[in-house]
């Protein structure tokens, strides 16, 4: 495998970097399958989660979750549509819009979470001598490193 990050050659064939890049792929399925139970979509959930921080115009939204203005647009309308997010116009520039959570995406998104968090638990308890919280620990501070990523500029 060649060398694509610039960094040390060896840190790219490093087995256990390999295996965790390969448990992350098959850790997106088994969020896939949960959200199924609350009929959320990867990408849905990914929306409601980041708006549950606050409102967002639909470039943020596009530019926050690495994907085209089109398909946050398309991917906006169904969640309105369920009325889990509410759009309205920019108080400031009326051409632009922002988009809510609602109540109801509020309770869907606490209800994916427990689904979420209800499958992690269970796969984690399957190591550590049945104690998933260094996993759960774990996966929650490669989310603050996501997010210091994200800060930074470089993801």
């Amino acid at each position: 495998m060649a060398s694509t990050s610039g960094q040390d050659p060896a840190s790219d064939t490093d087995p256990q970097v390999v295996a965790a890049a390969r448990a992350a792929a098959r850790l997106a399925r088994q969020v896939t399958i949960s959200l199924g139970e609350v009929d959320l979509s990867l990408p849905q959930y990914r929306v409601l989660a980041f708006l549950d921080e606050g409102e967002a115009a639909p470039s943020d939204l596009a530019g926050r979750l690495s994907v085209s203005r089109p398909s946050i647009t398309a991917l906006m309308d169904g969640l309105i549509t369920r009325g889990l997010v509410d759009r309205r116009p920019d108080t400031d520039d009326g051409r632009r819009v922002h988009h809510h959570l609602t109540d109801d995406g509020r309770d869907t998104l606490q209800q994916a979470d427990q689904a979420v968090g209800d499958r992690l638990v269970a796969i984690g308890t399957h190591v550590n001598a049945g104690d998933p919280s260094v996993l759960i620990a774990g996966l929650a501070r490669f989310g603050q490193a996501i997010r210091a990523a994200q800060a930074a500029g470089t993801t």
